[in-house]
């Protein structure tokens, strides 16, 4: 879930530059296609923003994404964090409709991508050829795969969340269909979403109110 702080911030300034532009909550949600009901519950700061809604209501304001999270420093909540994303996928073809939709979404943080399910637990834990990879550089978004070679992602998830360093990530899951039978298990293991394939922007943009978003960095020429 994104946090009090950042859903009061992004409210805040999209009220300002409403009222900058002379708009009022009512033409606001009609450029958005949203009830004016929600407009409201946005610039109070008490809605679950989804990519999707993110970018209608810069549309309809004329303006970028990225200028809806700046401070007086210059950056916003959702841009105070460059972190990276774990994608553990064997496929090479799955893990590209990921990136893909990560870049159909404007979000242009790093991502590492991993085959296996021993090789994610390797870079969680800084193990084997990631012995090097700095303690505070622990992604705070993993896209696991289900279906892994070596270790499968039910065992993946289960390490995560039963160890203190990194029983915080949050995990989406990725699975061939909504009726694999691993799905359930996982979800109570504690994954906080699960995608199914083929994902794409749409399925992708439909999760993240069920996530924190301070991870995301919003390419302002994508999204302008």
């Amino acid at each position: 879930m994104q946090t009090t702080e950042q859903k009061k911030e992004f409210g805040a300034a999209v009220k300002s530059e409403r009222i900058r532009l002379g708009l009022s909550q009512e033409t606001l949600a009609e450029r958005a296609d949203l009830h004016r009901t929600y407009i409201t519950d946005v610039e109070r700061g008490v809605r679950n923003l989804s990519l999707e809604t993110i970018y209608k209501i810069a549309d309809a304001l004329g303006v970028s994404v990225r200028s809806l999270f700046k401070h007086s420093n210059g950056e916003g909540p959702l841009l105070a964090n460059v972190v990276d994303v774990l994608l553990v996928e064997d496929d090479p073809h799955d893990a590209e409709l990921v990136i893909a939709a990560f870049h159909h979404a404007c979000v242009t943080n790093r991502v590492k991508v991993v085959r296996d399910g021993a090789a994610a637990l390797d870079f969680l834990f800084r193990r084997r050829q990631f012995a090097r990879r700095s303690p505070d550089s622990n992604p705070q978004l993993v896209l696991l795969d289900l279906n892994l070679p070596k270790l499968n992602g039910l065992e993946v998830l289960r390490q995560i969340k039963a160890d203190e360093r990194t029983r915080h990530l949050q995990v989406v899951v990725i699975t061939a269909s909504q009726k694999d039978e691993h799905m359930r298990e996982a979800m109570e293991l504690g994954a906080a979403a699960y995608l199914v394939k083929p994902v794409n922007f749409d399925n992708f943009s439909k999760i993240t109110p069920q996530l924190s978003l301070h991870w995301a960095l919003v390419d302002p020429a994508g999204s302008a």
